[in-house]
């Protein structure tokens, strides 16, 4: 017997997921592509520099690959004892917007700074309530399914979500905060009707709520709400044309100029000054004028991939607190994602949200390559037997 429990222990091999590490460098390479084909323009116009863009995002980009890599190398088990610290460190920064080290861009103060280094609280947020969560589910077991116990988790994620929303004035990050602890309580949750009811009264409330939009403006622009706007420019971006929905208008352009295989890259034309933070939000609509349908499908497709790798890790980690935290990073994820590619076509009204490893933004890709990190940590730890 203890000849064949040795066996047992040599045979033993801690799995690595190659094929996820490889997705991600991909997207962040093609973004870096994707994102000087989409800014040069404008940076040469606004800077004197076609690769001011580029070069700016480079240097996240390395930052981020670094945090990766501590990320991977250290024990996610030992993130369980700063989860509460992060979360309220979350919440300070949120707060120091309004401080003087908060800076306001394009009519939204959403960022702080230390020095030359800027930070936007949300995307902290983010990474700080998937390990309170995970930390919570763990400690509470099966009482999460309890109504006492789910709603403390929702109480959880509702602070942040609030003052990401009336601080940031960020809506799109705000969804996605409150839709993190929602999927994650989802998966560790086994009553699933709670869940599924409450996703009928949300789409319920916010059909009332579009009706009412309408019926109490009657379709007039310049409301003096910038929500109700955007909304009456979601159902009518035409109406819409100089103002609330010019963005969508020159993004959905885009996307019908491209046809199935692209203009090219590089051969843009929405980009040159047409079509307002292309480079950002709209980045999306650009790989579809230049790669066309196909190399839309093709990006997809690779996020799509990457979800799946995330359920793999999820389905196979060695304990449940590991579990949840892919399940948070891949809600995160594939959130993010889908707003982003619905905005872009019109599907729900703008709420600007940048997509994932593509878009310009250097706090969004040192935080979701830090993710990556625990991700893969978590997959390194999974056990293979012969």
């Amino acid at each position: 017997m203890q000849r064949k429990a040795r066996r047992r222990r040599a045979k033993k091999e801690f799995f690595y997921d190659y094929t996820l590490l490889f997705i991600v460098l991909f997207l962040v390479c093609f973004g870096l592509i994707m994102l000087y084909s989409v800014s040069s323009y404008e940076a040469n116009l606004k800077f004197g520099d076609p690769a001011y863009y580029l070069k700016k995002q480079i240097f996240a980009t390395v930052i981020g690959v670094g945090v990766m890599v501590a990320a991977n190398l250290i024990d996610y088990h030992k993130w369980e004892r700063f989860a509460t610290l992060g979360y309220v460190v979350s919440i300070v920064m949120i707060f120091l917007v309004l401080s003087p080290m908060g800076r306001e861009f394009n009519g939204a103060r959403r960022w702080i700074y230390f020095g030359s280094i800027s930070v936007q609280p949300a995307e902290v947020a983010k990474i700080a309530l998937i390990l309170l969560v995970s930390v919570m589910i763990c400690k509470m077991g099966r009482g999460v399914s309890t109504g006492k116990g789910f709603w403390l988790i929702m109480g959880i994620a509702a602070v942040p979500t609030a003052l990401i929303l009336f601080i940031t004035s960020n809506l799109s990050s705000a969804i996605i905060v409150m839709g993190i602890a929602v999927l994650m309580c989802f998966v560790a949750d086994p009553k699933y009707k709670k869940f599924v009811l409450a996703a009928l009264v949300v789409i319920a409330v916010a059909a009332i709520a579009v009706s009412w939009i309408v019926s109490s403006t009657q379709g007039a622009a310049g409301t003096g709400n910038y929500r109700f706007d955007r909304v009456l420019a979601w159902l009518d971006p035409e109406a819409f044309a100089d103002d609330e929905g010019f963005q969508t208008l020159q993004a959905l352009y885009a996307i019908g100029s491209g046809g199935i295989w692209g203009k090219g890259l590089g051969q843009s034309m929405q980009k040159l000054g047409f079509l307002p933070e292309a480079q950002n939000d709209m980045v999306f609509s650009i790989i579809c004028e230049e790669l066309g349908l196909f190399g839309a499908f093709c990006v997809i497709l690779l996020f799509i991939m990457l979800i799946w790798r995330f359920m793999f890790i999820a389905n196979n980690a060695p304990d449940l607190f590991g579990a949840l935290l892919v399940v948070g990073v891949m809600a995160h994820f594939a959130i993010q994602v889908i707003l982003n590619i619905a905005v872009v076509t019109n599907t729900i009204p703008n709420t600007g949200i940048t997509l994932p490893f593509i878009s310009y933004g250097g706090t969004s890709i040192v935080f979701l390559l830090a993710e990556i990190g625990l991700v893969l940590n978590v997959a390194s730890q999974i056990q293979i037997y012969d």
